[in-house]
C-alpha cells in the first residue's frame, strides 16, 4: 500500500467545443483547478485504462499520444478517414478503425506506440459499439483477443506479427467480453436462433482448455446482453434485454440479470424481490460483491455477495444509477437521465446512510480513484443548455461546481486505488482542508431546502428502445417518490393481468 505522501495527485480532462485540457484535482488551493495541460484543439480524448497515456484526435486526422506523467506529447500518427481509436489499457498499442472502400483495405489497424509501427492489420466490414475495440486485451495486457465470424481469435499480445495463436469455435457469437484482471476467461454472447435459446458461455483462455465452455447459462425472449466480469475473474454479471415485454408490464421491454461464476457453482438468476427492470448492476472494487438497482419505480436497489445473497437493501427510490466507491467502503444511488437528480450516499461498512443531495441533468457520474470526492457533469450532445461540472464530497456535501456554454466530456485520469493511503486517513485528510471552501462554493450541500426545478422531458428516439429497458423506467416522473396517475395506472393493470392469469389457471385446473 503506498503511503498517502507518496500518493499521486488527482487529475481531470475535461473537452468542450475549443478543445481538452487536464486540471489539477481537488483539493483545490484557492477553491478553483490549476491547469495541468493547456487547452489542446481536438474532436476526442481518451485515458488509457491505467491512466499512463492520453490520447488526443486532432484535426487532419492526427492522433497524438502524450505520456501523462508529463502530459507531453510523445507519438504523433496520421491515420486518414480514421473513425474510431482507442488505447491499450497498459498504453503499449493504440488501435484505429478507418473508412474502407474495398475489402482489400486491412482498415482495423494496430500500431505499437513506441515505435509507431504497424504490428497487425485486419479487414474490417463495419463498427458498433458492441464490437468496438476489435482487439481486446485484458487490464494486464497478457491477453488478447478478437471475435470473428462463428469463433473468437487469439494473439500473443507480446508478437501480433504472429497473427491468431489459437481459436475457440462458438457458432453465432456476437459479442464477447474479456475478462480484466486477470484475463483467465472469456465471455460469449449467441443471440436466440431458429427457436433455439439465446446463451451466454464463459470459456477458459489456456490454449489447452478451450473446448467446452466452463459455464453456460442459456434463455430466450433476449435481443442484447451486457457483460460485466469482477476483479478476480470469478463471476460474470450478464443482464439479458429484450425489445419487448410479452407480459405487457412495460412498454420498453423487458430485463434479466444473470449470474455465472468460471468454477460452475453458480448459473441462474439473481433473486430480485421486485418486477421491473435492471437499471444498473456494479461490483465493488474487491470483486465480492455486487450491487443492483432494479423494479419498476420507485426503484429497488440491493447489494448482494458473490454467493448471490443478500447482503444490505438499500431502500426504494427515484433511482437508476449506482456507483461504488475504488476503496469499497462508499456508494452512491443516485436517478439520473431521466430522473430529477437525487443521490444517496451509504457507508457500506458501517451499514448506514451517510447523506443525501441533488444533481440535476447528470449525464456521467464517477468517484475520483482515491475514493473521497464524487464527481457529476451534465455534458452535450445529451443535454445543450446547463452543461457543468459539480464535485460532492463522500458524504454528499458540494465541494465545486463550474458552469460551461457547451461540455462534451469529463473524467477523472484512472489511478490504481491501491496507489492512495486508507480512505478513513484520506477523509481526516480532506476535513482538514475544508475550513471555508464548502462555504465559498454555496448552496449545493443544502439543496436538499431548495425546491427542484423542474425538469423538461427529454427526446427519446424510436431507435432508443432497447437502451431505455436499462433506464428509468417513465412510471415516476415528478421529483417526489409517489406514483404519478400514469404509474400507479399501469401498476393497477398488471395486477389485474396477474388476478385473470390466477382466475384462469384455477378455472382450468376445476374442468
Amino acid at each position: 500500500m503506498a503511503a498517502k505522501d507518496t500518493a499521486p495527485s488527482l487529475e481531470i480532462l475535461v473537452r468542450g467545443p475549443e478543445g481538452c485540457f487536464v486540471w489539477n484535482g481537488p483539493p483545490f488551493g484557492n477553491g478553483e483547478p490549476s491547469v495541468k495541460l493547456e487547452r489542446v484543439p481536438c474532436s476526442r480524448a481518451k485515458f488509457s485504462e491505467d491512466g499512463s497515456r492520453l490520447l488526443v484526435m486532432k484535426s487532419d486526422f492526427v492522433i497524438s499520444i502524450y505520456d501523462c506523467s508529463s502530459f507531453k506529447e510523445i507519438k504523433s500518427f496520421q491515420v486518414p478517414n480514421v473513425l474510431a481509436a482507442v488505447l491499450s489499457p497498459c498504453g503499449t498499442y493504440l488501435q484505429t478503425f478507418q473508412k474502407s472502400s474495398t475489402p482489400q483495405d486491412k482498415n482495423l489497424v494496430l500500431w505499437k506506440i513506441e515505435s509507431g509501427d504497424s504490428v497487425y492489420q485486419q479487414f474490417q466490414k463495419n463498427m458498433t459499439k458492441t464490437t468496438w475495440p476489435s482487439i481486446r486485451l485484458s487490464s494486464d495486457e497478457a491477453i488478447a483477443c478478437r471475435m470473428a465470424t462463428n469463433e473468437i481469435q487469439f494473439f500473443d499480445p507480446k508478437d501480433f506479427s504472429k497473427g491468431i495463436v489459437h481459436r475457440i469455435r462458438v457458432p453465432g457469437v456476437a459479442a464477447v467480453e474479456l475478462s480484466m484482471v486477470p484475463g483467465s476467461h472469456v465471455a460469449a454472447f449467441i443471440p436466440e436462433s431458429k427457436g433455439v435459446p439465446a446463451s451466454v458461455q464463459i470459456f477458459a483462455c489456456g490454449k489447452e482448455m478451450q473446448s467446452q465452455p466452463v459455464a453456460r447459462r442459456s434463455f430466450f425472449r433476449c435481443d442484447t446482453v451486457q457483460l460485466k466480469w469482477n476483479r478476480g475473474s470469478t463471476g460474470l454479471l450478464a443482464v439479458a434485454q429484450s425489445d419487448v415485454d410479452k407480459t405487457n408490464q412495460s412498454y420498453y421491454g423487458e430485463s434479466k440479470l444473470n449470474y455465472l461464476t468460471t468454477n460452475g457453482s453458480h448459473e441462474g438468476l439473481v433473486p430480485l424481490r421486485k418486477e421491473g427492470p435492471i437499471h444498473d448492476v456494479q461490483w465493488s472494487c474487491s470483486g465480492s460483491e455486487f450491487a443492483v438497482v432494479y423494479g419498476f419505480m420507485p426503484a429497488s436497489a440491493t447489494l448482494f455477495d458473490k454467493k448471490c445473497h443478500p447482503l444490505l437493501e438499500l431502500g426504494t427510490g427515484p433511482y437508476n444509477t449506482v456507483r461504488w466507491n475504488p476503496k469499497g467502503k462508499f456508494l452512491c444511488l443516485a436517478g439520473f437521465g431521466n430522473l430529477p437528480g437525487d443521490m444517496a450516499f451509504w457507508d457500506y461498512v458501517d451499514k448506514k446512510q451517510i447523506g443525501t443531495t441533488k444533481a440535476e441533468w447528470s449525464v456521467t457520474s464517477e468517484w475520483s480513484p482515491d475514493g473521497c470526492y464524487f464527481m457529476t457533469a451534465t455534458t452535450a450532445p445529451r443535454l445543450q443548455v446547463d452543461n457543468g461540472i459539480k464535485i460532492f464530497h463522500h458524504n454528499g456535501s458540494l465541494y465545486f461546481k463550474k458552469m460551461f456554454d457547451k461540455l462534451y466530456e469529463v473524467e477523472w485520469k484512472p489511478e490504481s486505488p491501491d496507489r492512495f493511503g486508507e480512505i478513513a486517513e484520506l477523509i481526516k485528510s480532506v476535513n482538514s482542508l475544508k475550513v471555508t471552501e464548502t462555504k465559498s462554493q454555496g448552496q449545493g450541500a443544502a439543496s436538499k431546502k431548495t425546491a427542484p426545478v423542474q425538469k423538461p422531458a427529454a427526446y427519446r428516439p424510436p431507435h432508443a428502445k432497447a437502451a431505455a429497458a436499462v433506464q428509468a423506467e417513465l412510471f415516476g416522473g415528478s421529483s417526489t417518490e409517489q406514483m404519478s396517475k400514469n404509474a400507479l395506472k399501469n401498476k393497477k393493470k398488471r395486477e389485474k393481468q396477474r388476478e385473470k392469469k390466477a382466475a384462469e389457471a384455477g378455472t382450468t385446473a376445476e374442468g
